[in-house]
């Protein structure tokens, strides 16, 4: 069985614990062994360390990876902005000399050292290109047939996409999680916002109306285009923004209606017939009616 280090980040133990639920219960079912990364701290995220100190950035980053290096493994994030932090983090470490060697003088201090042995994954990634959509189709108790998915990829998984290691085919058109959906019998049809950010990050906390703003926007585009089902996405950021946020909204009476918002792996596990109070317990957005309708026995793969 393959082994990947699990890097939770903040979002998901502190705000979405059954995501990580999801996460325990699908990769091993699949053939990847979790490690848990004890130690690892905060990515951290563009918000701190990165936007006033690149060398402290680096150095908490820097230390991360070796987390997984000492445990000879590759890391694994559901957490698009983890994702992307760390992934840019190495790819300075690798292509800038002085970083580095300051990198490797401020870890020596910890009795660390960096040695670019491990490659940082999305959890995304792990499911289409280390599992396959094959095997996962394989595992299926429940399949979406005739059900609808609007799905949100994220910004930082798909840019800079030069500094990423695994990535998208062509960043502007993404397709993982499309296919990871479409693997599960569902219906993905494109939608003209797509791309646009949601609003989430420190816009949320910084400027609430323009976040919400944005979101909207969204949100509007995909009940219009699309009339999904549900949402989907492979960020966690994305999930609380999309699921949270639209609550705001609805509440406020900006928007009409409740679309529910599934983390992808909470919506493959339901799949895979794993009980929903363990994978899909929390959210704002009422998810009852959809689960049952995803694990009704119409759906169920004889």
């Amino acid at each position: 069985m393959e082994k990947c280090g699990m890097y939770l980040g903040c979002n998901i133990p502190f705000k979405a614990p059954d995501i990580e639920h999801s996460f325990y219960k699908v990769f091993p079912a699949l053939g990847i062994e979790v490690e848990n990364m004890e130690g690892a701290t905060c990515c951290p995220a563009w918000g701190t360390a990165p936007s006033f100190d690149i060398d402290t950035w680096l150095a908490i980053s820097g230390r991360n990876i070796t987390i997984a290096e000492q445990k000879g493994v590759d890391i694994m994030t559901g957490c698009n902005s983890c994702f992307g932090v760390m992934s840019e983090a190495k790819h300075m470490i690798e292509h800038n000399k002085e970083r580095k060697q300051t990198l490797q003088e401020n870890l020596a201090r910890i009795d660390r050292k960096y040695l670019g042995t491990s490659k940082v994954y999305h959890t995304a990634h792990v499911l289409y290109q280390m599992i396959g959509t094959e095997k996962i189709k394989e595992k299926l108790k429940y399949r979406l047939q005739d059900l609808k998915i609007a799905v949100q990829p994220g910004c930082h998984i798909l840019w800079p996409s030069e500094v990423m290691e695994v990535k998208e085919k062509n960043s502007f058109e993404p397709s993982i999680l499309k296919e990871l959906c479409e693997a599960l019998g569902a219906e993905v049809p494109h939608y003209s916002k797509l791309n646009a950010c949601c609003g989430m990050g420190a816009m949320r906390s910084t400027n609430p109306e323009k976040s919400l703003g944005l979101l909207k926007t969204k949100l509007l585009s995909i009940k219009e285009e699309c009339d999904p089902d549900m949402i989907v996405a492979t960020c966690s950021s994305c999930y609380l923004q999309l699921d949270g946020g639209q609550k705001i909204l609805h509440d406020k009476g900006e928007i009409d209606f409740e679309i529910p918002v599934f983390y992808y792996t909470q919506l493959l596990a339901l799949c895979m017939g794993f009980e929903p109070q363990h994978v899909a317990a929390i959210s704002e957005i009422p998810r009852e009616e959809i689960i049952q309708k995803i694990q009704s026995p119409e759906r169920r793969v004889n």
